[in-house]
């Protein structure tokens, strides 16, 4: 069976492109290729109706591999790697992260709860392509069982980052997406003794994850925080591994902002391992300008938390993140924890003692920024448009300087990104409109 990985792991429409045959395929790869003797393969999932199906059929195909599985149910992605980097296992996570509910995805963590290499991906794509089969005797298969205590731990661990200092004093109102996110940030903000003064996006049906909630969509967070007069809101997404925060103004504070922050707090305390961050190619302009004025080294990766761990662990640096809310601590985990950086972001502006609006304002001044998703047909002919590249080249020209360009295909949807930073919003507005057309000139509608 054949099967490519994208950004994440593999993702798709659940029962078209993602269905139980190829998750049961993907556990027997996964397996051959990741397992440790003697170690189970930790499982977890996010809310979506199919989860529970391509879950079960995953499991069965770890199990048919001899290997033990231990299913723990509806959780955050972290806490996933948060088990598997505890006791030296792989992980799986049946997720589409921020996608709209009919999707749904597989992720994968090698022994020790890190994000798959490439040679890594490459060897269970191959495996999986090969339909090698075989079956074990009954004695030999694989077990399917739970963790109860998993959870406790992971909470204790979150707590935990924040060294003995706790939330009190501080007013948060969370959006959990009707994600992962509902199983732990409630506990984990009161455990660390904020006043969780109120949850949206909490009642997960199966159909409504992401859905006009979470860090994709933070209006009504944005409401909900000015309501209450709240220190400020979080937005997570479905599987709770990125996370958007909203000010005491109701101003919403991305990725961006908040590595910005991180970053100069850390460097203050000196804290910020060898002086630099780690960044991707939709990366303000504005935050390379802050860090270059702060003395702060940037390295700049491709899109995705597991390039940005690469870069990090090739620096021994301690910090990297994306726009989109992912953002990385290894010294503390082993992938993008949306609850883990919302509560050392309580902590900064606790010991800060002004408001994230302050903070968030001053901290960076964002360039105008025009993003565009085109659906197309052919997003795997991007590369090769010339007529794509030759607008961009016209886009560029006509910049002169003042602005860039980033195409790039999604691999996560039939998308092509385009982004476009200018001086003025109107220029970048205008050239993200030519750029789009092109795009879907060239690779075709939906």
């Amino acid at each position: 069976m054949k099967a490519r990985f994208g950004t994440d792991g593999l993702r798709g429409r659940a029962g078209e492109l993602l269905t139980p045959e190829l998750a049961l395929a993907l556990g027997r790869s996964a397996a051959r290729i990741l397992a440790v003797p003697g170690r189970p393969i930790y499982l977890g999932r996010d809310t979506r109706w199919s989860g529970t199906m391509l879950a079960a059929a995953f499991a069965s195909g770890v199990a048919a591999e001899g290997i033990d599985v231990v299913d723990l149910g509806v959780v955050p992605t972290p806490l996933v790697a948060y088990m598997a980097a505890t006791v030296g296992s792989p992980g799986a996570v049946v997720s589409a992260s921020h996608n709209p509910y009919p999707d749904n995805g597989i992720k994968l963590f090698a022994a020790g709860g890190v994000k798959l290499r490439d040679d890594q991906e490459a060897a269970i794509e191959a495996d999986m392509a090969s339909g090698v089969a075989g079956y074990l005797a009954d004695d030999r298969l694989g077990r399917l069982s739970a963790e109860p205590e998993a959870l406790t731990r992971y909470l204790q661990s979150l707590v935990g980052a924040l060294e003995g200092r706790d939330l009190s004093g501080a007013a948060v109102v969370l959006d959990a997406a009707n994600g992962a996110a509902v199983a732990t940030a409630r506990e984990a903000f009161e455990r660390a003794g904020a006043r969780v003064v109120e949850v949206i996006g909490a009642d997960p049906d199966g159909t409504n994850i992401n859905s006009l909630c979470g860090s994709t969509d933070p209006a009504a967070l944005a409401e909900a925080v000015s309501r209450n007069q709240a220190t400020l809101g979080l937005a997570f997404d479905g599987d709770a591994d990125r996370v958007v925060a909203v000010d005491d103004a109701a101003g919403v504070v991305d990725g961006d902002r908040l590595l910005a922050l991180f970053a100069t707090d850390l460097q203050a305390r000196g804290r910020l391992i060898g002086g630099g961050v780690a960044v991707t190619v939709m990366s303000n302009l504005g935050l390379h300008a802050a860090m270059a004025d702060a003395g702060i080294e940037v390295v700049t990766t491709q899109v995705g938390d597991r390039h940005i761990l690469e870069a990090l662990e090739r620096r021994g640096w301690s910090l990297g993140g994306e726009q989109s809310g992912h953002i990385v601590f290894p010294g503390i985990a082993t992938t993008g924890d949306g609850v883990l950086t919302g509560l050392l972001l309580v902590d900064l502006v606790m010991r800060a003692g002004r408001p994230l609006s302050t903070l968030a304002g001053a901290c960076m001044r964002k360039y105008p920024q025009v993003m565009r998703n085109v659906e197309v047909a052919r997003r795997d002919d991007l590369d090769g448009a010339s007529e794509i590249w030759d607008e961009v080249a016209a886009v560029e020209a006509q910049l002169a300087g003042r602005g860039r360009v980033v195409l790039r295909a999604s691999g996560t949807e039939q998308l092509v990104r385009v982004m476009v930073e200018a001086d003025e919003a109107a220029e970048g507005d205008e050239a993200a409109q030519r750029l789009a057309a092109a795009v879907s000139r060239a690779l075709g509608g939906p």
